[in-house]
């Protein structure tokens, strides 16, 4: 059963997000994860926002770190680089785009939640 959940953003709009699954990906040499998430701004016009997360980043990450993450921390990272887009992007408009998540901000995420 899906959750509504809410996040009241930084950009001063509250999105309602729904998390739909996810999917691997593949763009050119890069490979890694795809969730897929029906977001809102005003809880009338919901569209698929989608957030990469690239196995590139992960393993960067895992190797400094000499462990692996986990399908949870996975999600974890995936939830707050959306956050951090939600944050970030001035207009609901701009979520149309893609999220990717990148080796530097995996750190940060990671560091921010403590794993």
């Amino acid at each position: 059963m899906r959750r509504l959940k809410t996040y009241s953003a930084q950009s001063g709009y509250v999105y309602q997000y729904y998390y739909e699954g996810h999917r691997d990906f593949r763009a050119g040499a890069d490979t890694g994860v795809e969730f897929v998430f029906s977001i809102s701004a005003d809880r009338k016009n919901w569209r698929a926002t989608s957030v990469l997360v690239s196995q590139a980043a992960i393993r960067e990450w895992e190797e400094s770190h000499a462990r692996q993450l986990s399908s949870t921390e996975w999600y974890a990272v995936a939830k707050m680089a959306l956050f951090q887009a939600f944050d970030e992007r001035t207009a609901p408009g701009q979520m149309k785009d893609e999220v990717r998540v990148r080796a530097a901000d995996v750190d940060a995420i990671i560091e921010t939640l403590g794993l």
